[in-house]
């Protein structure tokens, strides 16, 4: 028969650790001590870190508009990587002769600068109480006023690296901008030395000259009427002086130019009517019009070297034969007056015909000339537009490196500065302590929970009765001996001692892990010293 061991109780589990008290105090001894002694051995590593407000530019916006506008995160990467660039940690390195000792001897640059810029932390922060960005830059090592002095020279790199990146890309944003305005000055002075010579080519046939070539136009008509009503007139009397004269020999007084036939006889009166009545219908450039004046000025030239014809005749012709009827001084200086008149006003026609076919070309051209020089305009306007945009945007750019000059733009400023650290941060006395101490004991508890289950004796009254299936009717006390009682009691006091020895490194331990190595070790060599 067997029965399931009875559950230990609380009272049980005291009982052995009592009974196997050594156990539990000698690990846990052990662990204090390697505990103080990794303390006090390990490298200590200290941190400093400042924090760096990004400060918005002093002069409103509304006013000068700032040409950096790139994200600060953005901006605070970037300056990043350039800080901790090879040739500027090198820099730290030597100035601040890190990596001296004999232990970095055979260190080669490479992991020296490596080590020093996974040793540097730059974090943007993230805290919703503030207005303006913020960043922090951290660097950890083993000496905390190197440690100090080292992060408030990478803020003072921070800073004046910023100012000059801002500086650099303002000037270069203004000089990019003045070449640009020179290209674009040069394309409209070329426009307008085009737009020019545009003009001054087709002077006469602009657009703006349109009204002006009419009312001139209109003008030339009318003159062109009122001359050929003179030539006209001219012409009737120059007939009618003719007749006079033919009246005076007896001959009919009508002027025939031509054949034989009545047909090709034309009377210049006739014609004459029939061109002013054409002219009140049609312009001077009708082709009827040109035809009817050509057969006029035709019969005219004829009548002219017909009438001289006769005088050369009846100067020439025998006694007793009818000649050309002889003009008086009087009438031969109308004559010639009239003569004159006509050869004037066809002079005067035929020019300002000239004058009517070159404004008429004009006016026809206007359309033309008015498409080409709107798209000459098209171009000036919009490169004048370009220029004036860009001179504007130069001007604004000029005022921003001004800004940027005098440190009026965005600014990086130190809020909080790098203290000297007095606790380091690793070892991590925190974990360090939880550890050892969850060691000692853990180890402790694992050494007697393996004794306990080797031992394989019979301890409690209800072991016998499960295991053996025996009532036990009584418990007899152990016998203790003189001697056995000597042991224990010197047993106890070693055990007693044991314990306050471990009492104490466990007190020096916590004030490790509280008041730090450096301070508790200082305090420690005042008090002995």
């Amino acid at each position: 028969m067997s029965s399931q061991p009875a559950p230990m109780d609380p009272k049980a589990i005291l009982d052995i650790v009592i009974k196997r008290r050594w156990v539990v105090i000698i690990p846990f001894f052990l662990a204090m001590i390697a505990g103080i002694g990794l303390s006090v051995k390990l490298p200590r590593i200290y941190e400093a870190s400042t924090l760096i407000l990004i400060q918005p530019q002093k002069v409103p916006q509304e006013y000068v508009q700032s040409i950096v506008t790139t994200d600060p995160g953005d901006r605070i990467s970037t300056l990043s990587q350039q800080i901790l660039s090879r040739t500027n940690l090198e820099k730290i390195i030597d100035e601040f002769k890190l990596y001296q000792g004999p232990e970095y001897k055979n260190l080669y640059v490479e992991d020296k600068i490596n080590s020093l810029r996974s040793s540097i932390t730059v974090s943007v922060s993230n805290d919703k109480r503030r207005d303006n960005d913020a960043f922090t830059i951290s660097h950890q090592g083993k000496d905390p006023q190197t440690v100090m002095r080292i992060t408030n020279t990478l803020a003072s790199f921070f800073i004046d690296e910023n100012l000059r990146i801002r500086e650099a890309q303002a000037v270069g944003t203004s000089d990019f901008l003045e070449d640009e305005l020179a290209v674009m000055k040069k394309r409209l002075e070329t426009v307008e030395v085009q737009l020019k010579g545009y003009r001054e080519a087709y002077m006469g046939e602009l657009p703006e000259q349109l009204e002006s070539n009419l009312r001139i136009l209109d003008r030339l008509q009318e003159h062109m009427s009122d001359v050929q009503q003179r030539l006209s007139d001219a012409r009737i009397r120059l007939a009618t002086l003719q007749n006079e004269a033919a009246a005076q020999k007896g001959q009919p007084a009508r002027i025939t130019v031509g054949g034989g036939s009545s047909e090709e006889s034309t009377d210049l009166d006739q014609l004459n009517a029939e061109l002013e009545n054409l002219l009140t219908r049609y312009t001077a450039r009708h082709p009827d019009v040109l035809r009817l004046e050509a057969r006029i000025a035709d019969l005219e030239a004829q009548a002219i070297k017909f009438a001289a014809a006769e005088e050369k005749a009846g100067a020439a012709a025998p006694n007793g034969q009818d000649a050309a009827p002889v003009l008086s001084a009087d009438m031969r200086a109308e004559h010639n007056e009239i003569v004159n008149d006509i050869r004037r006003l066809e002079a005067d026609i035929r020019d300002t015909k000239e004058q009517i076919d070159r404004y008429q070309g004009r006016i026809e051209n206007t359309p033309k000339r008015e498409q080409e020089l709107l798209s000459l305009r098209r171009d000036y306007e919009n490169i004048q537009t370009t220029y004036n945009s860009l001179l504007a945007r130069k001007l604004e750019s000029e005022i921003a490196v001004n800004m940027e000059r005098k440190q009026k733009g965005e600014q990086f400023r130190v809020l909080d500065t790098a203290r000297l650290p007095e606790k380091p941060v690793k070892p991590d006395m925190k974990k360090l302590f939880a550890l050892i101490v969850g060691a000692g004991l853990g180890v402790g508890g694992a050494i007697i929970f393996l004794l306990e289950y080797l031992d394989n004796t019979l301890k409690r009254p209800g072991e016998i009765e499960s295991e053996l299936g025996l009532t036990v009717l009584c418990m007899v006390p152990e016998i203790i001996s003189r001697k056995t009682r000597i042991l224990r009691r010197v047993e106890h006091v070693f055990f007693a001692l044991a314990g306050v020895a471990t009492l104490v490194l466990l007190t020096g331990f916590a004030t490790l892990y509280v008041k730090g190595v450096d301070q508790t070790l200082t305090a420690l060599k005042n008090w002995v010293g």
